[in-house]
């Protein structure tokens, strides 16, 4: 990770502003939090109560170990604590509908278990989640509060914004409104959702309370409408009932990925098996020379060639522009209960960008971390093609995420390329391989050049100069 780009003179991270209980820093490479005095009931009845043990085993919430104050000299410092650090770090609106999904019944689980404790989540926020070992994980520790007998879930509002909204729109309008958390970082607002949602969802009971009522009371409350607004009082169990609802609500919503060009790509390849599995083959001996600990799979469908660098030792973060495709792959890091693979949606063209407070509270995908290689396979006619960009361009972006680059080469003859021309007109006298090899070792040393058996494609070592 670019430390510079997420961190202040201080250390603090740039993202660690918004909790008065805390903040992220980090010091000589290595991340800390800092817990405030003001919130020392609240860690120690999290610790005391057996809460943080019991969510620590069941892998819902990350392990730290306690260390000095000293390590960094803050009047207002209680404890200072080193958390488990996640690999990498990945964005609501980059997750697919099922992970987005695993990440709002994570959160109503650890409130449910905090409710036996007789503590409470005071954030609910889907950026306190995060994807370790293939699973959601809470990664922050303050999250926590004493609840106060009689008091409603203050994370209530947050929760709903956060993933029911979304979820919803996604299950019943389409499944690309998941982008909608990228203008709205503080989750989709309910009245927006209830406009946008067919009107039969109006009948089903659990939307109806916590998308459409919850929305008009908003509405209700709005411009100092709550100083006047009947508090009720919540007991336990009502609060568990909530949680409760809330659950059963996420669990219902579905998605069923529609067949998609990319979803369905390894079904449709123009390679006869033979060259597919020679295509493997050369992969496979290239990743072993490598030797990479981190992989980035550009273009990666449902997760062929992932799976491939992950077997070599590698960890791989999966990204894919296809929605079909990237639901297609966690499902099955789900299934066969990966712990070194992450899939994500990204769309090269527009990829995901530093968003709030200054453009820096969310990182942009460059700056969360250097693959030691870059998997292109079968991408570089689609950048180029379909979405007009030079191959100088390509190279540069592919330079700037760092890396060594395992790139193929897909010629005009190919029967892809060709699908790709048939509705257009052929506006790319460039695309060929020999202005592909020039423009590339303009910024790349050609290491091995390789071609496909059965098949015009080739595929390239090349590394940065």
């Amino acid at each position: 990770m670019n430390q510079s780009a997420m961190t202040n003179r201080d250390g603090v991270l740039v993202a660690s502003f918004r909790d008065p209980s805390g903040f992220v820093f980090l010091k000589d490479g290595v991340l800390y939090r800092q817990i405030n005095t003001g919130y020392r009931l609240h860690y120690e009845q999290l610790k005391e109560s057996g809460l943080y043990d019991k969510l620590t085993a069941n892998r819902r919430l990350v392990s730290h170990e306690e260390t000095s104050p000293l390590e960094r000299p803050d009047a207002d410092a209680y404890r200072v604590i080193k958390p488990l650090i996640i690999p990498f770090i990945s964005y609501p609106y980059e997750w697919c509908f099922s992970a987005l999904k695993d990440a709002a019944l994570t959160t109503l689980d650890v409130q449910l278990d905090a409710i036996g404790y007789g503590m409470t989540l005071k954030d609910a926020s889907a950026y306190n989640i995060q994807f370790l070992d293939g699973r959601p994980v809470l990664i922050d520790t303050l999250s926590f509060e004493i609840r106060k007998p009689g008091a409603p879930w203050v994370a209530y509002r947050q929760f709903c914004q956060h993933f029911v909204a979304p979820l919803a729109l996604m299950s019943y309008v389409d499944v690309r409104l998941s982008q909608l958390l990228r203008t709205n970082i503080d989750g989709v607002p309910l009245d927006l959702a209830s406009r946008l949602l067919p009107a039969r969802t109006r009948f089903k009971p659990s939307l109806f309370f916590h998308v459409y009522l919850h929305a008009a009371s908003q509405k209700r409350y709005a411009n100092g409408g709550l100083k006047n607004a009947w508090r009720p009082r919540i007991s336990e169990k009502g609060i568990k009932g909530l949680v409760s609802s809330l659950r059963t609500a996420v669990a219902k919503m579905t998605w069923k990925p529609p067949r998609t060009e990319w979803g369905d790509y390894y079904l449709n390849t123009n390679y006869t098996d033979r060259a597919e599995d020679k295509k493997a083959v050369i992969v496979s001996e290239i990743l072993e020379t490598l030797r990479p600990q981190w992989v980035w799979d550009l273009g990666a469908n449902t997760g062929r060639y992932s799976r491939l660098a992950g077997s070599k030792g590698a960890s791989v973060v999966a990204f894919d522009v296809d929605p079909a495709a990237v639901e297609a792959n966690y499902r099955q890091i789900k299934t066969n209960k990966e712990t070194n693979l992450l899939a994500l949606l990204l769309d090269l063209t527009n990829p995901s960008s530093g968003i709030g407070w200054r453009n820096r509270e969310r990182q942009p995908i460059h700056e969360r971390g250097r693959p030691d290689a870059i998997l292109a396979l079968a991408l570089i006619h689609h950048l180029a093609i379909t979405n007009n960009v030079p191959f100088d361009h390509v190279a540069l972006l592919f330079r700037q995420l760092g890396g060594a680059l395992v790139i193929e080469f897909v010629p005009k003859s190919d029967s892809k390329v060709a699908h790709l021309l048939a509705t257009r007109r052929d506006i790319f006298p460039n695309y060929d391989r020999g202005t592909f090899e020039k423009t590339f070792s303009r910024y790349y040393r050609i290491e091995r050049t390789i071609e496909i058996p059965e098949s015009e494609r080739s595929l390239y070592l090349m590394r940065s100069k």
